[in-house]
């Protein structure tokens, strides 16, 4: 389908890209999916730094009482702490954007969820990739990385243009049933 044979015109009309492929989510038809995930985004971000922290913090205090105990020698295991904090962070991001709700703990507390472009839920290798490539963008293009999401209408930022993601509103996209009238 072509836009000449459509026969409308304007943004509601128009939800194919130039290549003719189409997005599942368009910000011009359906605003109220992308109304407030920037901000959001950001406390999710927080808020999975928190989960990811604790056990790191906790795997780290447990090698130092380790190695009180056997009078040092435990202290050996620190140089793992950090490539296991990095695989940790990893396994996270991609099995809970793996999982069932597309979303990590922090996206389901604040009613997000990750999509691809197409509208297909996430799966395990894109939430680990999702995560390696932002920490990767941030490291080199820190303002840059947030200031593109606050000029594109899908709020996307830099890595959801390379993976191809979207995080839109999660009780929009699907809304919760209505209970049955008793009378």
């Amino acid at each position: 389908m072509s836009y000449s044979d459509s026969g409308n015109s304007g943004p509601q009309a128009r939800p194919w890209r130039s290549d003719g492929a189409a997005h599942a989510y368009d910000p011009y038809l359906h605003p109220e999916l992308f109304r407030g995930v920037a901000t959001r985004r950001v406390f999710a971000f927080l808020i999975d730094m928190v989960v990811i922290s604790v056990p790191v913090i906790l795997g780290y205090i447990f090698i130092a009482l380790f190695g009180v105990v056997t009078l040092g020698f435990g202290w050996a295991l620190f140089w793992l702490a950090w490539p296991a904090s990095v695989i940790w962070a990893i396994v996270y991001y991609g099995a809970c954007i793996g999982g069932p709700s597309s979303a990590t703990i922090g996206m389901r507390i604040m009613d997000l969820e990750l999509r691809t472009w197409y509208g297909a839920p996430g799966y395990f290798v894109l939430g680990a990739t999702h995560a390696v490539l932002f920490w990767v963008s941030v490291s080199f293009l820190s303002p840059f990385v947030v200031l593109v999401g606050l000029f594109n209408g899908r709020r996307r930022l830099l890595h959801d243009f390379v993976l191809g993601t979207i995080v839109i509103n999660n009780s929009v996209r699907a809304p919760v049933p209505q209970t049955a009238r008793t009378y």
